[in-house]
């Protein structure tokens, strides 16, 4: 679970965690563990009218109907191609199920307080209250995530449970 630690100048700062990893195009990124419910292949939505182009539609998961959001397509990755490694991340936020949609899992690293740092301010696509920090790992630098967050922001058009 990732801790968060107050800092002397009242930012947070994430501190140690586990995280699972994932590439959108060349950018490798990190969400917390505990967020992931399970990781499945892609299979084809259910489209929904009038939704935004990056809202692929819905899959029936054992009941529940969970829509898919294909990140490559939020982040405006270069190209989205769907292929045998593209897979989704089935996540559990609050009381919220959703699927996102990336190139390929990679695994799950173990970070320590020293690995992280803060992330810069800079111009993304990602809002940058969605970016908790920067994993580095010799010769690796990770994105890490508030999934959560980022997913119950007003410009993903997925309506609170």
């Amino acid at each position: 679970m990732a801790a968060v630690l107050e800092q002397s100048d009242g930012a947070n700062a994430t501190v140690a965690g586990e995280y699972l990893t994932f590439r959108l195009g060349q950018e490798e990124y990190g969400i917390d563990i505990l967020k992931v419910q399970e990781i499945r292949g892609y299979e084809q939505p259910t489209r929904i009218a009038h939704a935004p182009s990056f809202l692929k539609g819905v899959v029936n998961l054992r009941g529940t109907i969970v829509p898919i959001v294909d990140m490559r397509l939020k982040f405006n990755c270069s190209q989205a191609e769907y292929n045998s490694f593209t897979v989704v991340i089935i996540l559990h936020l609050r009381a919220r199920i959703v699927g996102i949609v990336v190139d390929s899992v990679s695994d799950v690293l173990q970070l320590q307080a020293d690995q992280i740092r803060p992330a810069p301010e800079v111009e993304t696509s990602v809002d940058a209250n969605c970016i908790v920090g920067l994993g580095a790992l010799s010769e690796r630098m990770l994105i890490l995530l508030d999934i959560e967050r980022l997913m119950s922001g007003v410009d993903m058009g997925l309506v609170a449970a």
